[in-house]
């Protein structure tokens, strides 16, 4: 396995900025918990919590969960808005699709007409290319998606000019679970996310993403992503999403 390079310790203290929104007025799930989980290490899975919608464009503070302990929490003031800790997964890989598949998936995205957010940093249409990753996972096979990602160079780590950030593995991972599920008439928010980048993201690359709906209970979905270069595994993902009503995200102010 080769690990994310982390050439410099992260600062204790975070902004996500409004370019990388989900939800209006709030950060997307998946990168808001790359960048926590960055915290924790990149050698084993991490699973971050969210408890409440990041803000954006504020000072958010990294502290440690208790004393001695491995985890570290996100706070926004006296508001705790995320945990992560070392995780682990409880299934197996999504199989990867050939990239023709995977390609041919866009024109199966609802997303592209149907957004619950559609300013979404991952997959929103309503984001320019070059600004948002636009991602556009389409259905393959009955609660399975996929689609294709080239990181652009804006998603560079850096110390290293031709990889992607592990946030942005992190981000790519998210919304293709989500979109197993029918989100035009269920949206759904990330509650709970738990990853490993296996390694960078090359920048220019064409990746495939492969998603699977594993279940759900109650207003609770379970999805599972993984991340593909070439047939190789680059990442993968396990995700608890949690049924909304858009309208207060839709009017809050990005």
């Amino acid at each position: 396995m080769t690990s994310n390079p982390m050439p410099t310790p992260p600062s204790r203290s975070i902004r996500i900025g409004g370019r990388f929104r989900g939800p209006a007025g709030s950060g997307n799930g998946g990168y808001t918990a790359g960048r926590l989980a960055s915290f924790v290490g990149s050698e084993v899975p991490v699973t971050v919590t969210l408890r409440r919608p990041p803000p954006l464009d504020r000072a958010l503070d990294v502290r440690a969960a208790g004393v001695g302990a491995e985890g570290v929490e996100l706070w926004y003031d006296d508001l705790l808005v995320a945990s992560a800790a070392p995780g682990a997964f409880v299934g197996g890989l999504v199989e990867a699709v050939d990239f023709g598949s995977a390609s041919a998936a866009r024109s199966a995205y609802r997303g592209a007409t149907n957004h619950p957010f559609p300013g979404c940093f991952v997959c929103g249409p309503a984001r320019e290319p070059g600004d948002g990753m636009r991602l556009a996972p389409g259905i393959v096979a009955p609660g399975r998606t996929a689609c294709v990602w080239v990181p652009e160079p804006s998603l560079v780590t850096g110390d290293y000019g031709s990889l992607a950030s592990a946030e942005f593995a992190w981000a790519a991972l998210d919304c293709p679970g989500g979109w197993t599920a029918d989100l035009e008439q269920r949206p759904l928010v990330l509650g709970r996310m738990t990853a490993l980048c296996e390694t960078p993201p090359r920048i220019g690359r064409p990746h495939v993403l492969v998603g699977r709906l594993l279940g759900e209970e109650g207003r609770k979905t379970f999805t599972a992503t993984s991340l593909y270069d070439d047939g190789r595994l680059v990442g993968r993902a396990e995700h608890t999403w949690i049924a909304v009503d858009p309208a207060p995200f839709n009017t809050a102010r990005s």
